[in-house]
């Protein structure tokens, strides 16, 4: 016979990993247009803050009718209009200055090329602490997944 006490401990780390799991699934999308405008508030009377290019991803944070909450990289956060976005088509914005990118996912693997700070790439597959990525321009190839942010 199993006592309750006994399960205890494994109900607190179940439901912690639990809340974990839920912490780490970010509701994200990316901008589906060649440029549009982060604003102020849901609706297009409010100030443009920022103007935003294709792929860049953004976290959703509340959704408000046909307008987004978002929030970029940088903890910026603005508003942009729901179809002007994609979820569906995942991106990453480098968070460094310069970002190697290599023919592997492994710091052994050689250099296949370079990004730079805000550049947008498109996501192609995911491996442990990497990401397989294109550049626009045509270079795919392997980066560490902490030093870009997004989906």
């Amino acid at each position: 016979m199993i006592r309750l006490t006994s399960l205890r401990p494994f109900l607190i780390a179940l439901a912690f990993a639990g809340a974990s799991n839920a912490a780490l699934a970010r509701d994200m999308v990316s901008i589906a247009r060649p440029e549009v405008n982060m604003r102020s508030g849901a609706g297009t009377d409010h100030e443009a803050l920022w103007v935003l290019s294709r792929g860049y991803p953004l976290e959703v944070l509340k959704r408000k009718g046909k307008w987004l909450e978002v929030r970029d990289f940088e903890n910026d956060k603005g508003w942009v209009y729901k179809s002007l976005t994609s979820s569906k088509s995942p991106h990453y914005v480098v968070k460094v200055n310069n970002l190697n990118i290599r023919s592997g996912p492994s710091t052994r693997k050689s250099i296949v090329g370079q990004a730079v700070r805000g550049e947008i790439l498109t996501t192609q597959s995911r491996k442990g602490n990497w990401v397989k990525v294109k550049q626009d321009g045509g270079v795919t190839g392997w980066v560490v997944r902490r030093l870009v942010w997004g989906w």
